[in-house]
């Protein structure tokens, strides 16, 4: 586009895209920043025997938003089990002409049994029943089982795969676990019930559950770089969108002030005829032949009176001559002689 031009529709869509992807980055931010936020704020309790009494003493007997490091401990066969099975295969892309790795989860499924959550010294404090542990965030599974299962087409097979574009790799099976006695950091709220203590879900905003393998430094420090992260796509890209606006906006301006001065010259035009517009504003040196514009005026047509061009330009004019200013026919010419 041309300086001072309208702006093109790929500018706009540049626009527009830009905006709305900061707009929505900008929300994300937000609500890592809360989370962050109100995960900074949670209070930090210790499995000991006043347990108890600190919840009965807690307005509701509940803490909205707690943390308690323990290590997981069995109620009959308690755990978390995850089986998970990824199909592999490569599919031809057409643009590119190659075979892309593709992967998907064709099956999953996770066992659960009630466990609670003790202190790391044996014999010490109470356990805390865990609710729903499945809605956690952060739910820190060690893997223990990992095998991989290699497809054995045929011949027939095989030309079939080249000519649907999907070769099939193999199966990846997977099995991952919560084991007993493993450190866990568990963030959440924490309830008396009678004479048990649990830890479920919280109900308030920005507030995360989570069953983490990390201790509690850890976990909010990764959730603070999470938060730098999105602020820099943010400023990036709020960057780029301003930089977008300003750009069209400069580009209206220029537009709007060269159709201004075009104005302006037209109603001079019109204001102020060739005979009547002041020496400077026309075209040549001051008293040039307004024909030539090279030789200074030296004749006065008549009748009407002009005294606009040089003898020689009068000489070239077609018959019937007529003055170059009124078109009025010429009767007669007069030399000037400048002294």
């Amino acid at each position: 586009m041309e300086s001072g031009g309208r702006p093109s529709l790929s500018q706009f869509i540049l626009l527009g895209t830009s905006s709305v992807v900061t707009a929505f980055l900008y929300s994300v931010y937000r609500q890592k920043a809360q989370v962050a936020q109100e995960l900074k704020g949670a209070k930090r309790i210790h499995l000991g025997e006043d347990l108890k009494s600190i919840l009965s003493e807690a307005p509701g007997k509940c803490v909205p938003y707690a943390v308690i490091e323990a290590s997981l401990w069995k109620i009959a066969r308690g755990w978390i089990q995850r089986l998970t099975l990824q199909e592999h295969k490569m599919v031809w892309n057409r643009t590119t002409h190659l075979w892309n790795d593709c992967s998907k989860i064709i099956h999953q499924r996770t066992n659960t049994v009630p466990f609670d959550l003790v202190p790391h010294e044996d014999g010490a404090g109470v356990a805390v029943r865990v609710l729903k542990p499945l809605d956690a965030v952060d739910l820190g599974l060690e893997t223990v089982y990992e095998k991989f299962h290699p497809s054995m087409p045929s011949f027939t097979d095989v030309l079939g795969h080249y000519l649907s574009g999907e070769r099939p790799k193999g199966i990846q099976e997977t099995e991952e676990m919560l084991k007993v006695g493993a450190p866990l950091t568990g963030v959440g709220e924490l309830v008396l019930d009678h004479s048990c203590v649990r830890l479920q879900p919280p109900k308030g905003p920005g507030m995360q559950y989570y069953l983490s393998s990390q201790d509690f430094d850890s976990l909010l420090q990764r959730q603070e770089s999470s938060v730098r992260l999105w602020k820099v796509l943010v400023l990036v890209f709020g960057f780029a969108a301003c930089a977008t606006l300003f750009f069209l906006l400069r580009k209206q301006y220029l537009r709007r002030r060269r159709e201004r001065q075009r104005a302006e010259e037209e109603f001079r035009e019109r204001a102020y005829p060739e005979e009547d517009r002041p020496e400077e504003d026309q075209e040549g040196p001051k008293g040039a032949c307004v024909v030539c514009l090279s030789n200074f005026r030296s004749c006065v047509f008549l009748e009407c009176g002009h005294v606009c061009a040089c003898i020689q330009c009068y000489r070239a004019l077609p018959e019937p001559r007529r003055c170059p200013i009124c078109r009025q026919e010429i009767s007669r010419v007069v030399r000037l002689y400048n002294s």
